[in-house]
């Protein structure tokens, strides 16, 4: 069965740091393509960055950008979202989701994800 299970969440005070960790179970991440999205109460689920598991491409919102850094730890089967710099306009649930590819440079589209993870809250308040 495949599994993605998200954790690093909280609250956290503007200009602050937090890393999530996305944690895959019943397939290797090698040959996926991994994202992590986010959803603001009210607002559309955005995509915020995404990773290719192959080659290790990855492609990053304009809005997180020098702020965010994604990678993956193949011997953890897990992937990380270092967020740096935090904006209370980054709160929200935070989810990683894949898909299956094979040396394709990863896209951000919700609707190409097969696989999501139940979320995680971040949020950046004073």
């Amino acid at each position: 069965q495949l599994q993605l299970v998200e954790s690093g969440g909280g609250l956290v005070q503007p200009g602050g740091s937090l890393r999530l960790s996305c944690t895959a179970s019943g397939f290797a991440l090698d040959y996926y393509a991994i994202g992590w999205f986010r959803q603001a109460p009210g607002k559309e689920r955005e995509g915020v960055s995404c990773m290719e598991g192959t080659d290790g491409s990855t492609l990053y919102a304009d809005s997180v950008k020098g702020r965010f850094t994604i990678s993956m730890d193949t011997a953890k089967n897990t992937v990380y979202l270092q967020m740096n710099s935090l904006k209370p306009e980054d709160t929200g649930l935070y989810y990683c989701a894949a898909y299956f590819t094979v040396q394709a440079m990863c896209v951000m589209p919700a609707s190409v994800y097969d696989y999501w993870g139940q979320g995680t809250q971040v949020t950046v308040s004073s």
